[in-house]
Formats: C-alpha cells, structure tokens, sequence
C-alpha cells in the first residue's frame, strides 16, 4: 500500500469514528452510527472529487472506503460507552483525521491540476468538510463556531506539504512534515486555546450623520 493510500484510509477511518462518537452521544441506533460514520468519512473527500472533475467519486470507484466507514461506526458502536468524555475523544481524533486528510487532499489536488493554489484548497476542503457535515447532522456545536484555530490548521499543513514537495522532498517527507505542521497547530489550538482575534462589532452612526 502507497503512503498516500495510507493516508486516505486513515483519514477515512478517523473521520468515520468522529461521525460515529457523534452518534453515541446522540444514543442513536447501529444504522444512526454507519450514516454519522459514512457521512463523515468520506463528506470531504466527495466534494474533493466533484471539484476536480473526477467522477465517479473514490468511493464509487472503490467500495473499500464504505466498508472502512461500517468497520469503524461498528466499533464505535460496541466501544463508545467505554469513554467518559467522548466529545473531547471526538475532537482530538478530528485533529487526527484533519491533519491526514489536509495533506491527501493536496496531494490529490496538486496531481490532478498541477496548482499549488488548488492543492492547498482542495486539501482544506477534503480535511473539515466531513467534519462540519457530522456536526450539522448530528446537531453538535459546529468546529467552525469553536474558537480554536481549525481550518487555518489544513491550510498549514496542505501549505507545508506543497512547499516541501515544491523542494523534491521524497513524498514521505513530505506528507510527514504537512501532517505534523497540521497536528501540531490544531492540537496547540485544543490543548492551549489558540485563537485569532475575533471580529468586534461596532455601533452603527447615527442617521443625522449619515449624509
């Protein structure tokens, strides 16, 4: 199996056991958490697919992806309760799938388009957008309300395996440096609270002063 092949299984996997940790704290039924978990596991890279034109989508090509999906919301299923916080579970393994998937969207990005721009677009797209799909699903606080840092984690990590791809790193290298710049900004943005300043709303004028 490639390294990239890796990835995408992974991020995969990791993303279907977030939709379906969503699913326990939901208390749904087995078929609740296959949904949250397929949903979730293959939400971003779908709309990776259909961006860049290549339809049939992975998962159509390749049913091994939903079986992923099944084996994980299974597990889940007959494990979750063994978890007391599983929300914080939840979003440490999201920062885990986030920082896979961030990087195997670029790679996807930059073989079909040969752009760095898209790359880095399609790989921030592929890393969260199962994620906001499992927190709309499931009615959870969505991880683009959360105050930590999130997107701008797959952007740095897709940047960072662009640019090192850029220098003729080996694609271990740099697929590991993309990964570990990803994890090391969105797991900074859980464990110490990173944040950007947040847009402070001013009073509008006044009508006489409008003119």
């Amino acid at each position: 199996m490639s390294l990239l092949a890796f990835l995408d299984y992974a991020g995969v996997a990791v993303f279907a056991a977030t939709g379906a940790l969503s699913a326990s704290r939901k208390e749904l039924d087995l078929i609740g958490f296959l949904f949250l978990a397929a949903v979730t596991g293959i939400g971003g890279g779908t709309l990776r697919d259909l961006v860049l034109g290549r339809v049939p989508v992975f998962w159509v090509l390749n049913p091994t992806y939903i079986l992923v999906c099944v084996v994980a919301g299974v597990i889940v299923f007959f494990t979750a309760h063994l978890f007391e916080s599983r929300y914080r579970l939840l979003i440490w393994l999201d920062a885990i799938g986030l920082s896979a998937y961030c990087v195997m969207g670029a790679a996807k990005g930059l073989a079909a388009t040969g752009s760095p721009t898209i790359a880095i677009v399609t790989g921030a797209l592929t890393a969260t957008f199962g994620g906001i799909l499992r927190d709309l699903l499931a009615n959870e606080p969505s991880v683009l309300l959360r105050p930590e840092i999130y997107v701008t984690a797959a952007l740095v990590g897709a940047c960072v395996f662009v640019a090192a791809n850029a220098t003729f790193l080996p694609l271990y290298g740099s697929s590991a440096l993309g990964v570990a710049a990803a994890f090391a900004v969105r797991g900074g943005a859980l464990w110490f609270g990173w944040t950007f300043p947040s847009y402070k709303a001013r009073p509008g004028r006044h009508p006489d002063d409008v003119m």
